[in-house]
């Protein structure tokens, strides 16, 4: 009985000192990150005296979840550091290990805490901070930025693809416009070409158009003709192209990835598939989302592979540096990884997920070394 009692015991002390620690050097480091970002902020807002500054807080603030994402995998990392320095230097770790518990039955409780931190920073976190980020962005761009999207910008390309039935059951239309405004809820589009394909990517035929917008549940292109193989072009008329796009859908595919949630992500991907907007970005943020707890846990272990060694044995200083300096250079791995994957030059999933793999893999290594040597 006292066999089962102890462990559990221990399991909950080191999961509140781990908690703790991670806790306090994420919101730490959070506040710091924020901190800055309000400078930043405030030198924006300096050359524009009808914005006031509690506009300037209230963006900063809609930005907190979003850079506690961001910051959590180092709070882990850092936290767990201190946590387990201190279980080593005040001897209580290697009395534990002196009864017979190895780093793996210790380890267990802080991986399961930094698993479950992950997670709900994926499920819980990801929702708040798309929509508080959304709301961020809206102010930002009403009253921070001299533009208003990329669509108010004159001369903006268009391309999309969606399903085109009324030819053929699986068909599909390609439409690009060459010049895009947007004024107030009306989308206009100029120098228009669609190309109705059949199911097999055949061309029916092509529609040429000075000019058009976008109406509730259909494209209405004025002056347009049809060019079909082999025939001369059609008289001018107004051709109306079915279609499920709606403005705020049109917008959204221009909106960043951190505005949309971890559920709401594989729907607007499939979305943008289906209208020939380019998802890689909303791809590698996804990816990212569901890596964030195997990362979060490979954070909890590569602390403990750096700062569980015994404090008799010197070096401790050195070994927490190197315990930092790695996790530095797995962020700085992840960012090099996610422009590649930005790019196009890497897969989504592997840019995602390859950082961690590495860095689990580095945890792993020392963890090994260090129980076993």
């Amino acid at each position: 009985m006292l066999f089962t009692t102890v462990p559990v015991t221990l399991s909950i002390y080191i999961a509140r000192q781990f908690m703790f620690s991670v806790l306090s050097m994420t919101a730490f480091l959070t506040g710091i990150v924020c901190l800055f970002d309000f400078i930043d902020l405030l030198r924006r807002v300096a050359t524009k005296t009808d914005v006031p500054t509690s506009l300037v807080t209230e963006i900063a603030g809609l930005h907190i979840p979003y850079f506690f994402m961001e910051i959590m995998p180092f709070g882990v990392l850092l936290g767990g550091i201190i946590c387990f320095w201190r279980l080593t230097r005040s001897s209580e770790l290697i009395v534990a290990r002196a009864a017979g518990i190895s780093a793996w039955q210790f380890l267990a409780a802080p991986l399961a805490c930094a698993l479950a931190m992950g997670a709900l920073t994926t499920a819980a976190v990801s929702p708040l901070s798309s929509i508080m980020y959304a709301r961020a962005e809206a102010l930002d761009e009403q009253y921070l930025r001299s533009g208003g999207g990329p669509l108010t910008m004159a001369g903006a390309s268009l391309w999309l693809r969606q399903l085109d039935t009324e030819l053929d059951p699986h068909g599909v239309a390609i439409l690009h416009s060459r010049d895009t405004h947007l004024d107030g809820a009306l989308l206009t589009i100029h120098d228009i070409s669609v190309f109705r394909l059949d199911h097999e990517g055949n061309l029916i035929f092509r529609i040429e158009a000075p000019a058009g917008h976008l109406a509730p549940g259909h494209w209405e292109l004025d002056n347009a003709s049809e060019l079909h193989p082999y025939e001369l072009p059609g008289a001018t008329r107004i051709i109306t192209l079915p279609t499920d796009l709606t403005l705020n859908r049109v917008q959204e595919s221009f909106a960043s990835p951190e505005t949309l949630s971890v559920w709401a992500l594989p729907n607007f991907i499939a979305m943008l598939d289906r209208s020939g907007f380019s998802s890689i970005r909303h791809r590698l943020h996804f990816e990212s989302l569901l890596a964030l707890p195997i990362l979060a846990g490979t954070m909890s272990l590569v602390a403990a592979g750096f700062s569980m060694r015994p404090t008799r044995r010197g070096g401790v200083a050195k070994m927490i540096g190197s315990g930092v300096g790695a996790g530095f250079l797995l962020f700085t791995v992840s960012k090099v990884a996610e422009q590649f994957g930005n790019s196009g030059a890497l897969p989504p999933l592997l840019a995602a997920w390859a950082p961690t793999g590495a860095g689990l893999c580095l945890a792993v290594s020392l963890l090994l070394h260090l129980e076993d040597g």
